[in-house]
Parts: C-alpha cells; structure tokens; sequence
C-alpha cells in the first residue's frame, strides 16, 4: 500500500443518514474519508486514487457490494473491503469472506463494534498480551517441503491472512495444523497480538464455558475472583480451537453465538462483552459427515467452514521427507546444545521412506528426538532410529503381537486381502493408541513418565493423549517419578 492511501476510507451506501454516521465516526478516529452512494460511483472513485480501505453496503441501487469486491480481486487493488449486510443475511457474508472480504458487519451496525473492525482492518490491533508468547521462528519455514501439497497450503496461509475469514484447517493428527494457524497468525495484521491455542478435547465438558468465557466472582463454588476466559485473552489476535469437532453440541450453540454476535457473556456476568478476535479451527474429522449424523451443528460449520485449508498427510508427500528430516534435525540439534547437527546415513533416509508414518510429522519429529539422543556420532544409523523391521511400511500403533518374519518376508508387511476395514479409521486409531497407552501404564505402574519413555513420548505429550483419549490419571506412586 503506497503513502497516498494511507488513512483514506471509502465509503459506499446509498442511506444519507447512515453515510454521514459512518464518515463522522471515521472522521473522529482521524481517517481521511470519501464518500459513494452507488456502484457506479465507488468505482470512479477507486479509478481517481487508492485507498486503504473500503467499507460497501451489500445492497445498492445499481447493483451490490459483491460487485466492488470482484472489481478490486479482478484488478489486484492493494484495498481491503469491509461488507455491511442485513440482519440474517449469513449466505451474503460467507460468500462475502470467500471472495475475498477482510470482514463484515450486521445491520444494525454497533458503532463500537464498527470502529474496532476498522482498526482491525487498518492494522491497528492490540498489542501482544501480558505474558503471551511469541511464535517461535517462523512457522511458514517450519511448513517445510516442496511438493505439490504443501505449496498449496503456504499460498492458501498467505492468502487467507490478509482477511478476517474463519479458516478450517483440516487433517490428521501430527500433520502441523498448529503450524498452520501459527502462520495465519504470523502472517496477518495481528502478528502483533496474541496466539492462544486451545485443545477442544482436552478441556471437561463442565469447565468449557468458564473456560473459553471467563467467569465472575462468585459465579459457583470456587470462583474466588474474576477470571478471563480464552476469548478475552486472544483480544486483538488470533484464537486457535484445536480439534473442534470434539466439543459437545450444548457448548457448539454458545460459541455460534458468540461468532454471531461478536460477543462474550462471562459466566456469572449480566451483559455481555464485545470480542475481537480471529478464528481459526482445526480438527481430523469429517464435519460433513458428524452434521449429517447429528454430531455437529450445521450452522456453526457453515459458520467456520468459509475457507479450508487441507493439510496432507506424510504419507501423501514422502518426497519431502528428506527436507523435513535436515530442518527437524537442525531444530533438534539446537534446542539440544548439539553441534554440528547430526545427519541421517543413507540407510537411515531408506528405513524412513519405507515406513508408512500414521502419527506424520509429529511421530517423525519423536523418532528424530530419540535418535540423536541415542547417537553415537555425527551420522544417524537404522539402528538410532528404533524402527523394527516388522514394523516397517506399517503403523507403530498397530495393536498386534510382534511375531518374527518368515525367511524371506520382504520388510514390507502385507495386510491380509480379507481383513475386514474399520468403517471410521480416526476412531478405530483413538482405540488402538488408547489399549496401547493403556497397557503401557500398567505395565509401568501408572507412572506416565516412564510409560512414555517406554514409548518415545514426553510427559507432555502422554498427559495431552491421555486428556485426549479420555484416559483417567490414576497417579498411584505417579508424583515421586516425575518430580
């Protein structure tokens, strides 16, 4: 955006009086403001001279504000646009979003709500939050790989963060859906502001509204003061919902609320607080399929569902192993104090393309954690890698006893022709992690430190499959070991 737009709106409604309102409260925010009552006009004046941001009526006389949206796409104007649209008119604001909107408003219009739109838009957020963590380096470059998938994520990360759009980030788990969020976030005029992630799953059904809303004082047993929930944390920034599909239908009617209304009740509290922050949802199911079976609403998929970023699993782009493999390493290697970062041997390299990575990303990142802690050198061996050759070409989850290879199997283990296929594989992978983690802290005595030791996992990462999975904690000579 050049100097000459700097500051200058565009306004566009044929109603007098709400044109004047919109320029006196643009005027007071100290905004340089032109005014248009048609197409016909907005269009001239956007010919005349840039402009940071233009803010349309849906409906006017000689045609609608998605005809200004497509002209600035078509033209590659540098302007973001904001949509006003009726009360109702969900379908106008979603299709708004996709073309390429940077948000909208509902008439009635809320004046306060409208001028925190607008510094939105003009790159005017909150700063970070007390406490709030920065992203660390660059979660784009950790999107690594060139193959045909990933290039399309980056483009789509790129592109949606120029808006205020939901985004749907869709794939399995350990594909970087976080990583993707991050990058919206990074990536937009919020960078400045907060990134709070939430894991939908891992929150009790009974604390998810004092959770995500904040309570008052005295609210319910035990709320000793007030207390600020996720949406109030993420003001000015970005709120990531973490495996979405996850949370119960009672709490998906409260949060399509708060989408619509752009607007918080704590729990305890008599009115409700605007919010201002960006959505981005991420989850490993098939919504489709959970509305069509009653599990998630519809509406609020409608809702969330305005632009989807899919994220391929491992698998599906194994040509990027070997990128993501030196980038992990090095990530590893430093974090760790190693120097230099070790390297994979090119046996090592063939023992990881032949593996079949159902955990992706994440359990390739676990397997290079183990590895450079059991190296001995500078060059990382099959060995290193714990990877027994049975195992190779199928999942490390895979719930079967571990029997020796006939003389002559190949490494490549061949499923049986008539065995029969889970009719929902997420789930039927959720039961099989659950026996496993299950049996492994039996067999540890409940210590989830050393049962996820036995497991390449941190404690960290079994408390968060453990609160996944719905595994109770049973702490049973538990706190001595992880002290």
């Amino acid at each position: 955006m050049n100097d000459a737009a700097a500051g200058r709106v565009l306004v566009v409604d044929d109603e007098p009086d709400l044109l004047t309102l919109y320029e006196l409260t643009l005027l007071r925010e100290g905004h340089s403001v032109e005014t248009a009552s048609t197409v016909g006009e907005a269009l001239e004046a956007l010919a005349q001279s840039p402009f940071r941001l233009v803010i349309t009526d849906m409906r006017l006389p000689d045609g609608s504000g998605m005809d200004l949206l497509r002209w600035l796409e078509k033209q590659r104007r540098n302007e973001k646009a904001i949509v006003v649209t009726a009360f109702g008119s969900a379908e106008n604001a979603v299709e708004a979003l996709k073309v390429g909107a940077f948000d909208y408003l509902t008439k009635p219009v809320d004046l306060r709500q409208f001028r925190t739109v607008v510094a939105s838009a003009m790159g005017r957020v909150a700063p970070a939050a007390a406490g709030a963590v920065p992203s660390r380096g660059g979660p784009l470059q950790r999107l690594a790989g060139r193959s045909g998938g990933m290039q399309q994520v980056r483009e789509l990360v790129e592109k949606v963060a120029r808006s205020m759009a939901p985004v749907l980030v869709h794939g399995e788990s350990g594909t970087g859906k976080e990583l993707v969020a991050r990058g919206i976030h990074d990536s937009s005029a919020r960078a400045s502001g907060p990134f709070v992630a939430v894991n939908c799953g891992a929150i009790p059904e009974a604390l998810l509204e004092a959770e995500f809303f904040g309570y008052r004082k005295g609210a319910f047993t035990g709320a000793t003061e007030d207390r600020e929930g996720f949406f109030q944390a993420a003001a000015g920034g970005t709120l990531f919902l973490d495996e979405i599909g996850d949370l119960p239908l009672a709490m998906q009617s409260k949060l399509l609320r708060v989408i619509q209304e752009r607007a918080v009740r704590p729990v305890g509290a008599t009115a409700e607080q605007p919010t201002n922050v960006r959505l981005v949802s991420a989850t490993h199911k098939d919504l489709a399929q959970e509305v069509a079976q009653g599990r998630f609403r519809q509406d609020l998929f409608y809702r969330l569902n305005v632009i989807r970023i899919p994220v391929p699993p491992l698998r599906e782009r194994m040509e990027d192993l070997g990128l993501i493999c030196d980038v992990l390493l090095e990530r590893i290697a430093a974090e760790a104090g190693v120097s230099p970062a070790p390297v994979l041997a090119l046996a090592a390299r063939e023992r990881l393309a032949s593996y079949a990575f159902p955990g992706n990303v994440r359990e390739l990142e676990n397997l290079l954690h183990r590895a450079v802690a059991l190296s001995a050198g500078d060059e990382i061996t099959p060995l290193d890698l714990g990877l027994p050759e049975q195992l190779v070409g199928r999942s490390l989850l895979d719930d079967e006893p571990e029997t020796s290879a006939p003389a002559g199997t190949p490494a490549v283990v061949a499923t049986a022709h008539d065995e029969s296929l889970p009719g929902d594989l997420a789930r039927h992978l959720d039961d099989v992690e659950r026996r496993i983690l299950e049996r492994a802290l039996h067999q540890h005595g409940f210590n989830r430190t050393a049962a996820g030791a036995r497991l390449g996992l941190s404690l960290r990462q079994m408390r968060y499959r453990m609160a996944r999975l719905g595994i109770s904690e049973n702490v049973a000579g538990d706190e001595a070991g992880e002290r």
